[in-house]
């Protein structure tokens, strides 16, 4: 039966079902149409959103941040800092398990923050100041640091992807590099093996062992984590009238990210209502490959980066200009560390005559430039064809290779030379919050190895990090914020390309659907 058939003949269905004593049994289940198929389970093993918002859901984190990136205590009840800083002890909350009925000890968390650490740049830059991590009791854990990292609990807190989530210590220690083969959870929900269905479906059950906090407020990542519903399940839609059709008609409950031409008809239904999914948004980034040419030459990536209009990237990308900025630096506007230095690089004239002869005054010699798009990822595509055009307009040899995003995912972990299977340029895209500052950015990874794809060696920007890292009070962290930002632009690391902006959508039955990200503990139905 055809996916719109199938539909149709569960709309009436949900007539049926809508009479007062059968509705009733229907408000346990909470049913989610999510951005894509849930193709990776292990929270460590990959960067996609999908991923994340399944761990948030099996597992249980040690800090939650708040909507104001505050770290909260979540399965720690709380800490001891000694020795200047260097030395901390984490207690966990009484009565913690996973869900096979196993205590949540200090070893568990020991190893899953190692094994996590090996795939997080943050992570990363954590262990790279830590002297010993161990578990001196099961209920507590200690870090001791080799300097002090005032960063330490923001780290803890994180969310990703990936996010630092708490699983038994026989898991996490499965190679970073593998696959876990055990989903053992620790959180509100429990995953459904069973009942998973490749490329349509994936459920959870309430976990009824899990122990929610009994204090603070409920705020993204942040305070006790209260279930009101039985199930959830998420049904994979790619097809955006189909979802829309689902929502309408009462199928589903919940559409993660509904395309922003499709929002005045939900807007204007009494039946259904939608907000912004984050007010840190979504920013585009075009992503060079520092290893060959044209693009290992500072000067060059400098020139095609002020060639690049972020009004026209986000004009593409999102339409409606009342869900998108341009003058968008390398964090996103409106946070702590947002500011104008060297902001001039992108917000200048555009002269493409002049910038075609700046490029060959700068060594460009007619290389191929091999530019990969997504055909499967509308904002992708979009930000694609402007690349496309803006590259060709600077007299550059493009080779415009379009496919399907897993496609583009593989071929991008290539360093390869662009005639043997390799790259040099994409765009992608990034939630606001993991560009908030250069301690969770991997944009500004600037070290060659441990990098975001392109694998940038800028030693300005990189040390510039690490010091802000280091730093302790806002009014220094805000001035190497400037002088990072400066220093990206200089270099042109990346292209930001604008921030823009996406809502969330969902039945008017669905109270207190979580803000700021996609989870499901406080939401109920009326």
């Amino acid at each position: 039966m055809h996916r719109r058939s199938f539909l149709t003949a569960a709309a009436g269905s949900a007539v049926l079902l809508s009479r007062p004593a059968l509705a009733q049994a229907q408000r346990t289940t909470l049913r989610f149409v999510p951005q894509s198929d849930l193709t990776v389970i292990d929270p460590v093993f990959t960067t996609a959103y999908v991923t994340r918002n399944h761990a948030l859901m099996v597992w249980d984190q040690l800090y939650g941040l708040d909507s104001s990136l505050r770290p909260q205590p979540q399965m720690v009840a709380g800490h001891i800092v000694e020795d200047d800083g260097r030395l901390w002890t984490f207690t966990l909350r009484p009565g913690l398990k996973f869900h096979d009925g196993e205590p949540v000890r200090g070893r568990d968390c020991v190893a899953s923050i190692r094994r996590w650490a090996e795939r997080n740049a943050e992570g990363a830059t954590l262990m790279a100041r830590v002297a010993e991590i161990s578990a001196p009791a099961d209920d507590r854990f200690v870090i001791r640091l080799q300097k002090p990292y005032p960063g330490i609990l923001g780290t803890l807190a994180r969310l990703g992807p990936p996010a630092l989530v708490i699983m038994p210590e026989r898991v996490a220690e499965t190679p970073s590099n593998q696959q876990i083969r055990e989903l053992i959870g620790s959180g509100p929900f429990r995953w459904k093996a069973d009942e998973r269905i490749v490329g349509a479906k994936v459920v959870y059950e309430r976990n009824r062992d899990y122990v929610p906090r009994p204090d603070g407020t409920s705020s993204w990542a942040a305070g006790p984590k209260v279930v009101h519903v039985d199930r959830v399940e998420w049904t994979v839609m790619p097809d955006p009238g189909t979802a829309m059709s689902a929502l309408q008609n009462g199928e589903v409950d919940w559409w993660e990210n509904p395309p922003n031409d499709l929002l005045p008809l939900i807007d204007r239904s009494r039946t259904m209502q939608a907000r912004r999914s984050s007010p840190l948004g979504i920013v585009g980034t075009g992503i060079f490959n520092h290893l060959h040419p044209p693009f290992n030459n500072t000067e060059i990536r400098r020139i095609v980066m002020e060639a690049f209009s972020q009004e026209d990237c986000m004009a593409a990308a999102a339409g409606d200009p009342s869900m998108w900025r341009a003058g968008v630096g390398v964090f996103p506007p409106e946070t702590p560390m947002a500011n104008d230095a060297g902001m001039a690089a992108l917000n200048g004239r555009k002269d493409f005559e002049a910038s075609k002869k700046a490029l060959q005054a700068a060594g460009y010699k007619g290389e191929r430039v091999v530019l990969m798009a997504a055909s499967d990822n509308p904002v992708l595509a979009a930000l694609g064809e402007v690349a496309n055009d803006v590259l060709r307009r600077l007299g550059m040899n493009v080779d415009y290779v379009v496919s399907d995003w897993g496609t583009l995912v593989q071929r991008r972990a290539s360093k390869a030379a662009p005639d043997a299977g390799g790259w040099n340029m994409f765009h992608t895209t990034w939630y606001g919050l993991d560009l908030v500052n250069p301690g969770v950015s991997q944009m500004l990874r600037t070290s060659g190895g441990q990098t975001y794809f392109g694998w940038p060696e800028v030693p300005e920007v990189d040390a510039l990090r690490n010091a802000w890292i280091d730093a302790s009070e806002p009014a220094g962290q805000l001035r190497l914020a400037r002088e990072i930002q400066a220093a990206a632009l200089r270099h042109a690391v990346y292209i930001p390309t604008g921030q823009y902006f996406n809502k969330t959508a969902w039945t008017s039955r669905l109270a207190d659907v979580p803000d700021g990200l996609h989870v499901f503990w406080s939401a109920r139905f009326t």
